[in-house]
């Protein structure tokens, strides 16, 4: 029998590490997607515990597929699973995502959906090479809407939409400027 090895990064930040999905996460992630706030991510109150496991795994799998995903967010302090964020790219989507969801309102309001998405947008501009991405953010999600602009994304109405999402807003990130594209090395015009 032989396996795959997949490297799953973890990262810190002053409040939070970002690591990789675990069987003991499964409950936490099982009573967010069957909530009525899964239903931003295509959960909700009619998903089954074995649809929830399903989508547990598919995250968990989109690392070996494509080499980056979703990280389960944990506070520092106290271990406890609050929500998930990542950079990923579904098979047919049109373009790369960097998603967020907290799983429970308790932890709305802290900061920590902002702190983890800053740490993963630095990853997927830095170790992964990104120079673009988007967050695909539904209407009345006006928490996500409020975050992606709080990171600077700007609407982008013109940006194709994964298939079935016809109401789906499309926020961009940009990477940062670097030194050299700031003074307009030869780098910048790549």
């Amino acid at each position: 029998m032989s396996g795959t090895a997949v490297h799953i990064p973890t990262l810190h930040t002053e409040r939070l590490i970002l690591r990789a999905p675990e069987p003991r996460d499964c409950p936490a992630w099982e009573a967010f997607l069957c909530s009525d706030r899964g239903r931003f991510v295509g959960g909700g109150p009619e998903t089954t515990p074995g649809r929830a496991w399903r989508a547990f795994a598919s995250i968990t799998g989109h690392w070996a597929l494509r080499g980056c995903g979703i990280f389960v967010v944990t506070r520092r302090d106290t271990g406890a699973p609050i929500g998930s964020c990542g950079p990923w790219f579904p098979g047919d989507w049109p373009e790369r995502e960097i998603a967020w969801s907290v799983w429970d309102a308790a932890h709305e309001g802290h900061g920590y959906m902002a702190e983890a998405a800053r740490a993963v947008l630095a990853h997927a501009f830095g170790p992964l090479g990104w120079d673009t991405a988007v967050s695909y953010i539904a209407p009345d999600n006006a928490r996500s809407r409020a975050l992606a602009e709080r990171l600077g994304a700007i609407p982008d109405p013109d940006a194709a939409l994964p298939p079935g999402d016809g109401d789906t807003l499309v926020f961009r990130h940009r990477a940062p400027e670097t030194d050299s594209d700031a003074a307009g090395g030869m780098e910048a015009y790549a």
